[in-house]
């Protein structure tokens, strides 16, 4: 079975915080990276991984993501803060794998 995930982005400062679900958890970092299409991430510049939840379906990590979109930014920041306090860059050195 495929595994779906919902993650956050944020930019260089933190100051914004952006929620995706995607099944290719991989494949969609390096695509906000490389900043391919120019949507929300591109505009405000989120390229740095924070945080990221697993899920056995597509449909499971759909309802998390409106939950957590509905929610306050107080309540994502403390999801952040509870796996990755620092909020370093989850998705460092996964660049190299597209390198190759």
């Amino acid at each position: 079975m495929k595994k779906s995930f919902v993650y956050f982005m944020t930019n260089k400062n933190n100051t914004v915080i952006y929620v995706g679900v995607t099944s290719d958890l991989l494949k969609r970092v390096y695509q906000h990276k490389t900043k391919i299409y120019k949507g929300f991430t591109f505009k405000y510049n989120c390229d740095k991984l924070i945080f990221f939840e697993e899920f056995d379906a597509i449909n499971q990590a759909i309802a998390r993501e409106k939950q957590i979109k509905g929610g306050s930014r107080k309540r994502k920041e403390e999801l952040i803060n509870s796996i990755n306090p620092e909020w370093h860059d989850l998705s460092d050195g996964w660049l190299f794998y597209f390198d190759r």
